[in-house]
């Protein structure tokens, strides 16, 4: 989180964004670009961070050519969303799965002698295109970009990039400590936190940083584990597990389109944080009364929880950070609005 702040205010994001715009023929394809470069960002970057860094240069496009700038948000909202699941940092939910699963950061781009989830999420990004050329279809307007954006320090850029790298060598590194992935993102950023004390001082860069920390979700999450510890040792994770097996049977088909399905509809309306934390143990329980290996009842929790977001306005932390950007600036956001963008998404 706080690596990613200083990242943004770096202004490298918009400087990106101005370069792709730069090369596209007309605002449809500045749709698709934007959309597709808020996906690829948010692999790697945390979702509602994202949504902040590029929807900004989405409004400033549709301003200067008098367009609403509903579809474009919303396009790149949940685009950010469905590529949460693409990579271990890039959704806390992600975060939750690889650790309780012991799964390093390579695993999510190659898993036992095979392509791992990135690959999938990516076909999933690519048949977004049609849909939002056909949604967009109309928007033939050109576009150009006047000035790039200047950016201000690359040192947060080297940052993130180390961090991504490091991140792939330590899962190639036998017998790492468990905390690796922590303690490598708390190294780097406390780096970047020394650094901009140094380089901005009287400035308040370090302070605002510190404070763009999302600290409510750390606590959530914190006392989530303690409940959900309490709820396994009361062996009431069990009995769930038991219900699930005894509705799907000893299909691993069944089972996994159960877990998929009910996680999309579940994470609609709930927060996906807490559904995943408390779902984690469950599907472990499931796999141990079929006598399987949860690994695919996993990354169907993943793609269910992360998909379903995009159903509903409030399914996703993105979504309601880029409904609320665009009603600061003016423009609001029926359900239907949503429902135009966010299922094609979905499906």
């Amino acid at each position: 989180m706080g690596t990613v702040y200083l990242f943004i205010e770096s202004k490298m994001p918009q400087l990106m964004s101005d370069v792709l715009i730069s090369r596209m023929p007309n605002m449809k394809w500045v749709v698709v670009v934007i959309s597709l470069f808020a996906g690829i960002v948010s692999a790697f970057v945390d979702n509602v961070a994202t949504v902040l860094m590029v929807a900004p240069v989405g409004l400033a496009i549709c301003k200067k050519l008098k367009i609403n700038p509903v579809g474009m948000i919303l396009s790149i909202a949940v685009s950010s969303n469905l590529q949460g699941a693409a990579t271990l940092v890039g959704d806390t939910t992600s975060i939750l799965l690889g650790g309780y699963a012991e799964m390093n950061f390579f695993d999510f781009f190659w898993f036992r002698g095979r392509p791992g989830i990135f690959w999938a999420v990516q076909l999933g990004a690519l048949a977004t295109i049609p849909v939002i050329m056909f949604l967009f279809r109309k928007h033939r307007q050109p576009v150009s970009v006047s000035q790039l954006t200047p950016v201000e320090d690359y040192f947060p850029s080297y940052l993130l990039i180390a961090t991504v790298l490091l991140l792939i060598i330590a899962s190639f590194i036998p017998n790492t400590p468990a905390m690796i992935n922590g303690i490598i993102c708390m190294v780097l950023f406390i780096i970047g936190l020394i650094r901009a004390t140094m380089k901005y001082k009287g400035q308040g860069l370090a302070k605002a940083t510190l404070k763009e920390i999302d600290y409510k979700t750390l606590l959530l999450l914190g006392s989530l584990f303690v409940v959900i510890g309490s709820l396994g040792e009361a062996g009431v994770i069990d009995q769930i597990a038991q219900l699930f097996v005894k509705i799907g049977g000893d299909n691993l088909f069944v089972m996994y389109s159960l877990i998929v399905w009910g996680s999309v509809l579940m994470s609609a309306f709930i927060d996906n944080i807490p559904y995943v934390a408390t779902m984690i143990p469950v599907i472990a329980g499931i796999a141990t009364e079929m006598g399987i290996d949860s690994t695919a009842l996993y990354f169907g929790l993943l793609s269910g929880a992360t998909l379903g977001g995009n159903c509903t306005p409030i399914g996703a932390s993105a979504n309601i950070t880029g409904i609320g950007i665009l009603r600061r600036n003016g423009h609001e956001v029926t359900n239907a609005d949503f429902f135009k963008i966010g299922i094609p998404f979905t499906m």
